[in-house]
């Protein structure tokens, strides 16, 4: 598999199967599933980086997205496995930029896109806060070696429809 989406130096350690209840009236995914499974591939993110669900119950801190976009590429049916693996874009002192794919696991086709923008928030205050230290230096060691990976063609896009002139 050729395909840049498919790096292997990407972070991967998300996986899943399509469970029956995620089938729709068309038979398949439904896209509110997609979704699910992109945000437990963020939780697999965030506990790799010391920022879990544990991390937020003994610091009273979490992660919020303020943003995300999703793109359907090939859709996945009944019991298909995928795999999710991310690539950070950008991150800052409070906030990270990162992009999931979603592959069938065996045949390998891209099945969909998730791209997030998210904030630290201490949860006290319901306000932005910055990274602690450890997850900021983790973080900030994946997005160096991410840097010199090339940008996810479906990083950026806006939804739109292209003006048709009047006849």
């Amino acid at each position: 598999m050729s395909d840049m989406l498919n790096d292997e130096r990407l972070f991967a350690e998300h996986s899943g199967r399509v469970k029956p209840e995620w089938i729709d009236v068309n038979g398949h995914m439904n896209l509110a599933y997609y979704l699910l499974a992109f945000d437990q591939g963020t939780d697999t993110l965030l506990h790799h980086h010391g920022i879990g669900s544990t991390y937020t119950r003994s610091t009273n801190c979490g992660f919020f997205v303020l943003e995300t976009h999703l793109t359907y590429e090939r859709e996945l049916v009944e019991g298909e496995p995928f795999r999710i693996s991310t690539q950070i874009l950008g991150l800052d002192a409070k906030r990270l930029h990162y992009f999931h794919v979603m592959h069938h696991a065996e045949q390998g086709f891209l099945a969909a896109t998730n791209e997030i923008m998210a904030v630290h928030v201490d949860l006290a205050v319901r306000r932005s806060a910055p990274w602690p230290a450890a997850a900021f230096a983790s973080l900030t060691a994946m997005a160096d070696a991410h840097r010199r990976l090339p940008r996810p063609p479906q990083a950026g896009r806006a939804i739109a429809m292209e003006r048709r002139r009047a006849t």
